[in-house]
C-alpha cells in the first residue's frame, strides 16, 4: 500500500484563492497537471473537455475584462470592483477547465463526469507536486459574455476556475461527512 499516497487524498483540502502565491507551477509542472487531469474514465474517449492557462499578464486582464462585463448588469461598490478585477491576481496560475460535449451515443451527463473527474485530478495532480488550489466557480462560469471573452463556442460551458499556488496559511479542516450516514450495502 502506498501510505504518502492514501494520506495526501486522505488530508487533501482546498485553500481560498486569496491565501496562494507564487511559486506556482513551471512549464513542466504544469504539463503533469494537464497530463495527470486527462488521465480520467472517459467512455469512447470523447475527450469532452478542453483547458484554458491563465498566467501573468493575462490574469489581470481577463480580471479587468469581466468587471467590465459585470458592470453592465450590476452596480458595484469600488471595493466590489477592486475584487473583480483582482479575482486572478493572487494564484499565479489559473486553469479553467471547459466542459465541451461532443454530439455522440454516449450520453452528455457521462461527458460531464468524465469533466468533473479532470477537474478533480486538477486538484489532486497539484497536491501532489507541492501546490494548494482551489476550484472556483463564479457569476462569470454562467455568464454567456464571460463565456464568449473566453471563446467558448455555444455549446461549451466552464467547469471551473482552478487557482493554483502556494499557500501563504493553511485553513483548519472542516467537518468532512459522516460516511456511516452515507453508506447503503444492498443485500
Amino acid at each position: 500500500m502506498n501510505n504518502q499516497l492514501i494520506n495526501l487524498l486522505k488530508t487533501r483540502r482546498s485553500v481560498l484563492s486569496k491565501n496562494l502565491s507564487q511559486p506556482g507551477p513551471d512549464e513542466q509542472q504544469l504539463q503533469s497537471i494537464l497530463e495527470i487531469a486527462a488521465r480520467v474514465p472517459d467512455h469512447r474517449k470523447l475527450e469532452p473537455w478542453r483547458f484554458i492557462v491563465l498566467q501573468g499578464d493575462a490574469r489581470k486582464k481577463l480580471g479587468k475584462k469581466f468587471c467590465q462585463i459585470r458592470l453592465k448588469s450590476c452596480d458595484l461598490t469600488t471595493e466590489q470592483i477592486k475584487a473583480e478585477q483582482s479575482r486572478y491576481n493572487h494564484a499565479p496560475t489559473v486553469i479553467v477547465v471547459v466542459f465541451s460535449p461532443v454530439e455522440h451515443k454516449t450520453p452528455v451527463f457521462e461527458q460531464l463526469l468524465s469533466c468533473g473527474a479532470v477537474c478533480q485530478h486538477i486538484n489532486l495532480a497539484s497536491l501532489a507536486l507541492g501546490f494548494n488550489s482551489q476550484w472556483v466557480t463564479n457569476w462569470c462560469s454562467f455568464d454567456k459574455d464571460a463565456q464568449k471573452e473566453l471563446g467558448l463556442k455555444p455549446h461549451e460551458s466552464i467547469a471551473g476556475f482552478f487557482h493554483i499556488g502556494t499557500a501563504t496559511c493553511i485553513p483548519n479542516d472542516r467537518q468532512r461527512p459522516d460516511i456511516s450516514q452515507k453508506t447503503f450495502y444492498y443485500s
